[in-house]
């Protein structure tokens, strides 16, 4: 290696060379630090590696590459570093703004199933209003001496609710087969219902033991009381086979 290319090496790494020369005892004394803003003066001032002993200049070489090798590892790791906690604060954005979407939706859903229902208890409640109104009081049908169970089923459906109907139906076919005279031979029960006693329906007027009506009206109020409607009734029936 020549002493100009020597030179330019020193000026490459005059900080390592000096550093690593000091180690060695080969470096200039007392010489003073290199300034930034003249490197050239201060390699001038550093020992060149053909003024170092041939057997030492490769340990210079390899100790000047060693100490950029680590400022190039540490710029690297703090580039790394920097990347990762850059890539760390995207990531807690998104995951921020997804979490926040899915709250807002969630309150939404919440609300517009809340709208539904209440939409939907409305209806319900308007149509079982309507359905109430729409049927007829026992008292506004004509007295006959006797029924058919044709005329007594149709008294039955214009007198019950017609969501309620067959709820209704299904508790007096077991009861009595629609046979308003009906008799538990065993129990005294009594009429399309089978009440026990019997003279429990008096409360819907004198007249229960001969008039289907007066029974159908006495039914309805007992299973709405009790089961609040007849297919409540219907349901503790069949899970009993009473009522």
């Amino acid at each position: 290696m020549s002493r100009i290319s020597v030179r330019g090496f020193a000026v490459a790494s005059a900080t390592a060379v000096t550093t690593v020369g000091a180690v060695v005892g080969v470096a200039a004394g007392g010489a003073p630090a290199a300034d930034d803003n003249n490197f050239e003066a201060a390699a001038a001032d550093t020992t060149l590696l053909a003024d170092i002993p041939t057997g030492q200049q490769a340990q210079v070489q390899i100790a000047s590459l060693t100490q950029q090798a680590d400022a190039q590892a540490f710029a690297a790791d703090a580039a790394a570093k920097k990347s990762a906690e850059e890539s760390a604060r995207i990531q807690a954005a998104k995951d921020a703004k997804s979490k926040k979407q899915a709250a807002e939706e969630r309150v939404e859903a919440e609300r517009l199933a809340a709208e539904k229902a209440a939409k939907e208890k409305k209806e319900k409640e308007e149509a079982e209003r309507a359905s109430r109104s729409s049927v007829r009081d026992a008292s506004s049908f004509a007295t006959q001496g006797s029924y058919t169970v044709a005329q007594v089923q149709a008294m039955a459906r214009q007198m019950v609710p017609a969501d309620q109907f067959q709820c209704f139906s299904n508790i007096v076919n077991h009861e009595s087969t629609w046979n308003y005279r009906a008799v538990n031979p065993s129990s005294g029960a009594y009429g399309l219902m089978q009440a026990l006693p019997g003279h429990k329906m008096s409360s819907a007027g004198a007249d229960w033991q001969t008039n289907p009506a007066t029974q159908i009206k006495w039914g309805l109020s007992y299973m709405d009381s009790r089961y609040g409607s007849p297919c409540g009734a219907w349901s503790f029936w069949q899970a009993n086979n009473w009522y």
